[in-house]
């Protein structure tokens, strides 16, 4: 079997060494190497504890390991609740998800600036990053044909939508200079919007004809065998990877 890179990798990123995650599980240090250089997969209760340990999904760092069956299980236990529309979303849960956020503030949108009504968020976001959090932000590239396309679709005229990111752009400016926080803007045609707290999210499937706060949202809080938090998250690190840093 292959090294189990993720592991590898989430362990450096959380700081712990190999024999420190021995330790924490009460396991022989060179079990828990073998994890690491050979991929071979801990017992179930095993993977739990370490996916805890990590902040990492068990479908993340053993994508083999946990069965279709359980996977999907799971991941309809992630879902919190369905809003009819994104206007829905209680004001004190965006604010309960942003206060509580700690390592991950991550946004993948065209617009977004819905968001901007929230008292004091530019300030907010440069404590979250001080404090260690990353914060990410990626707006649509406002001459893609992508988001003149979707203007269209939603019947608000050619230019509307890119004029808006003019907007949510020029309130972000004040952030384009902190450490932590990353702006940057993207081509893709935008399925989804993705606001992403830790381990919750709020997803916010995009529907034609339909502004998005009409379209429906998924409050998701991540499960460590579950597969729809790591989908979606994976799709906003799949944009995020394509998206070019914006030059103010």
């Amino acid at each position: 079997m292959a090294p189990n890179e993720r592991l590898r990798d989430a362990l450096h990123r959380q700081g712990v060494t190999p024999a420190a995650l021995a330790a924490h599980l009460k396991v022989d240090p060179k079990t828990a190497e073998r994890w690491i250089t050979t991929g071979r997969p801990p017992h179930p209760k095993t993977r739990h504890a370490i996916a805890a340990k990590l902040g990492e999904s068990e479908r993340y760092l053993w994508p083999e390991a946990v069965p279709k069956e359980r996977r999907e299980q799971v991941s309809e236990s992630e879902v919190v609740h369905v809003y009819p529309h994104r206007s829905a979303v209680p004001h004190d849960l965006w604010d309960r998800l942003l206060d509580q956020a700690a390592e991950h503030v991550d946004m993948l949108v065209y617009v977004g600036m819905f968001m901007t009504e929230k008292p004091n968020l530019l300030a907010t976001l440069r404590e979250k990053a001080a404090n260690g959090a990353r914060v990410r932000l990626a707006f649509g590239d406002r001459d893609c044909p992508a988001v003149i396309q979707r203007s269209l679709d939603e019947g608000i005229g050619e230019h509307t939508i890119s004029a808006k990111i003019d907007h949510a752009l020029a309130f972000f400016k004040p952030l384009a200079d902190t450490p932590g926080v990353e702006i940057r803007t993207h081509a893709t045609v935008l399925y989804n919007s993705v606001y992403r707290f830790d381990d919750e999210m709020i997803v916010n499937p995009h529907v034609y004809g339909k502004l998005a706060s009409h379209a429906p949202a998924l409050h998701l809080r991540r499960l460590g065998a579950g597969d729809l938090f790591t989908t979606y998250a994976e799709s906003f690190e799949a944009v995020w990877s394509g998206a070019q840093p914006h030059e103010w």
